[in-house]
């Protein structure tokens, strides 16, 4: 990001610098790193708490008013962050892009299906309350793989190439990754976007089974297999970061 300042001493540093920020105390989540010059701020996901790092020799004083400095730009940016959106009932949840309501079933048994619903299918989640954020979560994340296998098969086949594994990973900076090892890891909230994301992911990274580089054999290659390729791009770039928010909340520690 473009603020920065240079560290000027040494101290013992705090877990947590409170800040009062548009009439609320928000808490920045400290984190040093000796390999870093300067002091940075980033953005946690929906949910988290921001990050300011500080450099070798920096302090808690300093990280205080590099923080100060940049307060409103801190402040717009967290307005316009979307708002944790956990999972309960009644809440509202995007599946391959088409919205589902979630509906508690405590007295049934099973873990997570799809029903009719009066307006939008409904994610019935059975058991106890305490439980219906971790099986809505588990079951999310089955359909991601389900998904994605299928995609990175197909993918795998017509350029010839084979993973040797595939992961879900739930990352706040990258969709998707290929290891050197041949190993592919996705983010499994790819089941809320458009099939049609999911399905650039999966052959974004099989085609850096080939060409592990972004250079233009790779564009070639991925532009050649997935005819969507700009349509799925425009849309994590306009609608992404709003994925984030659901499943997230401090009540729930994701």
């Amino acid at each position: 990001m473009p603020f920065f300042t240079r560290a000027k001493r040494t101290q013992r540093l705090p877990d947590r610098i409170e800040i009062f920020l548009d009439g609320r105390d928000v808490s920045i989540r400290v984190r040093p790193n000796a390999r870093a010059r300067r002091y940075t701020l980033n953005l946690g996901v929906a949910g988290a708490d921001p990050v300011v790092t500080i450099p070798s020799g920096g302090s808690s004083s300093g990280a205080r008013s590099f923080l100060e400095r940049n307060s409103d730009w801190l402040a717009s940016r967290l307005s316009k962050r979307p708002v944790a959106r956990p999972f309960r009932p009644g809440r509202i949840v995007p599946v391959r892009d088409v919205k589902h309501r979630i509906g508690h079933r405590p007295g049934e048994r099973g873990t997570v299906w799809v029903e009719a619903g009066p307006n939008m299918p409904i994610l019935a989640v059975a058991g106890e309350r305490e439980h219906l954020q971790r099986r809505l979560l588990d079951w999310l994340k089955r359909e991601a793989r389900g998904d994605l296998e299928e995609a990175v098969f197909d993918y795998a086949a017509a350029i010839n190439v084979r993973p040797s594994a595939i992961s879900l990973r739930d990352s706040k900076g990258r969709w998707g990754s290929c290891s050197s090892r041949g190993t592919l890891s996705f983010s499994w909230r790819l089941i809320l976007a458009p099939p049609t994301v999911l399905d650039y992911l999966a052959a974004h990274e099989v085609a850096h089974l080939k060409e592990m580089s972004h250079g233009p054999s790779f564009w070639r290659l991925v532009h050649r297999i997935c005819d969507h390729t700009d349509e799925a791009e425009a849309w994590l770039k306009a609608h992404g970061a709003g994925l984030h928010a659901f499943g997230r909340s401090q009540d729930f520690g994701l």
